[in-house]
C-alpha cells in the first residue's frame, strides 16, 4: 500500500504547480490557488503514509523526480514550455537518478 501512496502523493505534488501555473493565466485565480494548496497538502499527507513503510530518501527522491518530470512534461504539452536536448537530458537523469535509489 506505501507505494500506492507514494504514487498518489506523487500525483498531488504534480498538482500545484499545475494549479499556481493556470491562476497567472486564468480570470478564477483564487479558485486555482485554492486547487494547489490542497494539491499541496494531499500530497503531503499521501507522502507522510507512503514513508511509514518507505525509506525517507527513497520516498522522497521517487515524490519529486515523479513530480518534476510529470511537471516537464505539462509544461511541455499545455504551456508551451522549451523542449530542448538539454532539458530532456536533464529530465532523464533524474529519471535514472530515481531508478537507481529504487535498486
Amino acid at each position: 500500500m506505501s507505494w500506492f501512496y507514494l504514487f498518489i502523493a506523487a500525483i498531488f505534488e504534480v498538482g500545484w504547480p499545475f494549479g499556481l501555473k493556470i491562476a497567472t493565466q486564468s480570470q478564477h485565480k483564487i479558485l486555482w490557488i485554492i486547487f494547489a494548496i490542497i494539491a499541496m497538502a494531499l500530497s503531503g499527507v499521501f507522502l507522510y503514509l507512503a514513508q511509514k513503510q518507505i525509506p525517507i530518501g527513497t520516498a522522497y527522491a521517487i515524490w519529486t523526480g515523479i513530480g518534476a518530470s510529470c511537471t516537464f512534461l505539462i509544461g511541455v504539452y499545455l504551456f508551451g514550455d522549451a523542449l530542448t536536448l538539454m532539458r530532456v537530458l536533464g529530465v532523464a537523469l533524474i529519471v535514472a537518478g530515481v531508478i537507481c535509489l529504487k535498486m
